[in-house]
């Protein structure tokens, strides 16, 4: 006969109080995979022990998970974050209008206060949405102010986080070289809150300048992640530069990598390196077909982001959904073309899980911390349960219904390390009024410096006028 769980409540979860969860579907995307039934508890700021009918100690909280599933806290890596302030504003835009609005024409009239509101709202909703770790590909940070307006908010959010510390209007041989910049990395230590990389690109030319930054990051311990392989963008000819000077490495994660030759494939393979897939960016904006299809090919590890809410949102599981879609469409138009069947889908469920969770943490370099449901481990955990929502009942494959079935409206409760920041659908000490106050403003700023007219324009791209095909039975509007 089932024990019964008493109900928790969030004045229960205190500093120090150890937390187990009773009879879940455990999702450890670590040995022994999937439990049924399944307990884990956690203690300060680590995952303790995971099985069935745990003995934990006295005063543990005790959280009924019955009918719901228990997974590691997803991983993004690579948002950036200081758009989130304007949320959806280019949802009609291609990349080229993206490049538009914020690299030539209104990306400067950012102020590091805006930086930090878009990264208030957008910490905030990276662990209301139980991505628990996510990486701000930041490259916008103009001077060290700006980044200290980045990372305040990282402070005021517990979350997990990694600064992707970027300058857009700068060359990167020329900003890490900065001593300004330099002394802020020197005055910036890395925790396991609040990490740090180097966010750049390497577009086409003769020469290799980005060297002197690749070197800057190998010198100072630091993690490099690149736009590589965007149409038009960041081809071959970059990473035929960094391989040539011995720059590609396992401390490298490429970004999007949609549109490279079997060589550059092949050399990030060789070199250790790992992929940031953002599906819905590449659907949309067009930086090439998403390149899951293309990495299983050449055993290259992929994590998964959102890339940006000035398009789309930053829902994980619609990563998860439309990356495993994007790749069973590929593997079938691939097959069809030559008139061939697709009979087992070789991309499983279970696969962009993995990408959502330990992929992320190993493109991060945090494998070893974090990304599973692992026994010493830090405590970020995503409980997926809603007993009124027919879409959560019944749980018959675990990794399926976790892709395709569940939503963020199904989230129950998200530990980050070892804290309890969401429970029972709702988040806890965590009001949305600071975040959207500050977005507020900002918005009411960037919008008075652009003017009514460039607003509009910029929300609206002309169309390009486009012509049917001729119906050689005509068209019914046809006079």
């Amino acid at each position: 006969m089932a024990t019964s769980i008493p109900a928790a409540h969030p004045e229960d979860f205190t500093p120090g109080r150890p937390v187990v969860f009773r009879n879940a579907t455990v999702i450890t995307v670590d040995t022994p995979g999937i439990i049924q039934g399944g307990d884990v508890l956690i203690a300060d700021d680590k995952i303790v022990s995971v099985g069935v009918g745990l003995a934990v100690p006295e005063g543990t909280v005790e959280i009924d998970a019955t009918g719901g599933i228990l997974m590691p806290g997803m991983v993004d890596t690579h948002r950036h974050m200081w758009q989130t302030a304007l949320r959806g504003y280019g949802g009609d835009w291609a990349l080229s209008q993206y490049f538009v609005f914020y690299y030539l024409q209104h990306g400067q009239v950012f102020r590091p206060e805006d930086i930090y509101a878009g990264n208030l709202l957008s910490a905030l909703e990276s662990v209301d949405t139980g991505v628990t770790t996510t990486l701000d590909w930041s490259h916008a940070l103009r001077t060290p102010d700006y980044a200290d307006a980045a990372v305040q908010a990282f402070k005021e959010i517990p979350g997990r986080f990694v600064l992707g510390y970027g300058n857009y209007l700068g060359a990167p041989w020329e900003w890490t070289a900065d001593p300004t910049f330099r002394t802020w990395v020197k005055n910036h230590p890395q925790t396991d809150m609040l990490g740090l990389q180097i966010a750049f690109d390497v577009p086409d030319s003769e020469d290799f300048p980005e060297k002197a930054a690749f070197d800057f990051a190998r010198d100072n311990g630091l993690r490099a992640t690149t736009h590589a392989g965007v149409w038009g963008a960041t081809t071959d000819v970059g990473l035929g530069h960094m391989y040539k000077a011995g720059v590609m490495t396992d401390q490298i994660t490429y970004v999007h990598s949609a549109t490279l030759s079997p060589d550059s494939y092949h050399k990030i393979a060789a070199t250790g390196g790992t992929v940031s897939v953002s599906t819905e960016s590449e659907q949309s904006a067009g930086q090439g077909y998403p390149s899951t299809w293309e990495l299983r090919k050449y055993g290259i590890p992929a994590s998964l982001s959102m890339d940006t809410s000035v398009w789309w949102s930053a829902d994980f599981f619609s990563a998860m959904r439309a990356t495993l879609s994007s790749d069973r469409s590929r593997e079938h138009l691939e097959a069809q073309a030559k008139g061939d069947t697709v009979n087992v889908n070789q991309l499983r469920a279970e696969d962009v899980i993995w990408m959502a969770t330990m992929g992320g943490a190993k493109s991060l370099g945090m494998e070893g911390k974090i990304g599973s449901i692992t026994p010493g481990k830090k405590a970020d955990l995503l409980l997926i349960k809603n007993d009124q929502s027919p879409a959560m009942t019944p749980i018959l494959n675990p990794t399926a219904h976790v892709v395709y079935q569940a939503g963020t409206a199904d989230i129950h409760t998200v530990v980050v390390d070892g804290r309890v920041l969401k429970f029972d659908g709702k988040r806890i000490g965590l009001d949305i009024a600071p975040a959207r106050d500050a977005v507020a403003k900002s918005v009411e700023y960037v919008r008075s410096q652009l003017g009514e007219e460039a607003w509009e324009e910029g929300m609206h791209p002309e169309l390009t006028p486009t012509e049917r095909i001729p119906n050689p039975y005509g068209y019914q509007d046809e006079e």
